[in-house]
């Protein structure tokens, strides 16, 4: 039976813990823009948030559709970080590319809190054959449904075909995730979360990407 590991994406495989809310403001603001919208300071600060509570609120009292304009910043978000990261701005660990050799003896997929798109695109663009990869929907439902929510995991799971595995994570969220849909766990240390206490339910504690080559042969 082929080996099943998921991996999170952000503070795994991309540097960095997650999206740097700049970009987040420059997708709201190029959002805003094309709904024709001119918002006050305080109701721009508002549309740059990450709750959709507060943009749906701002978005009411600029009579605009708060849907429409979640979506077309979790889009415009979504160019912003395909950019970045093809110009090297958001780098990869280095460790990734211990993943092309694994991927010859396991299932690989990427299961990320970030937008679909997003996933999506790097997986293509790592030079690692992902037979997956999922991110959260561009609506309010879709951001709700965030780890440690397991819907992610699970519909990548039911994708693959399988119930069991491993989940590569930087964050207790993942831990807890992976926990809920029957998964084994791999906490993964890096500069962000190199103190932080172990998650309680870690399967496995790593210090590397490399590792899982024991890890595999272990299990």
């Amino acid at each position: 039976m082929t080996e099943t590991i998921l991996l999170d994406m952000d503070g795994v495989v991309l540097e960095g813990p997650g999206t740097p809310q700049p970009v987040y403001d420059r997708a709201a603001d190029a959002a805003a823009a094309e709904l024709g919208l001119e918002p006050t300071d305080r109701q721009r600060a508002d549309l740059r948030s990450h709750g959709y509570e507060t943009v749906e609120s701002t978005c009411s009292t600029l009579d605009a559709d708060p849907r429409e304009f979640w979506r077309r910043k979790e889009a415009a978000a979504s160019r912003l970080a395909a950019e970045r990261i093809r110009s090297g701005e958001r780098g990869i660990y280095e460790d990734v590319a211990a993943l092309e050799s694994l991927a010859e003896r396991a299932s690989l997929a990427l299961v990320s809190n970030n937008r679909h798109e997003t996933a999506r695109y790097v997986a293509d663009f790592l030079p690692v054959p992902f037979a997956d990869a999922r991110g959260r929907d561009p609506t309010p439902e879709g951001f709700e449904r965030r780890k440690p929510d397991p819907h992610l995991l699970r519909e990548t799971l039911e994708e693959l075909g399988t119930e069991a595995g491993l989940y590569v994570g930087d964050r207790e969220t993942d831990v807890v995730a992976a926990e809920r849909v029957g998964l084994e766990s791999a906490y993964l240390r890096r500069s962000h979360n190199a103190n932080a206490a172990l998650p309680e339910g870690a399967t496995y504690e790593l210090e590397r990407l490399d590792e899982l080559d024991d890890v595999f042969e272990k299990r």
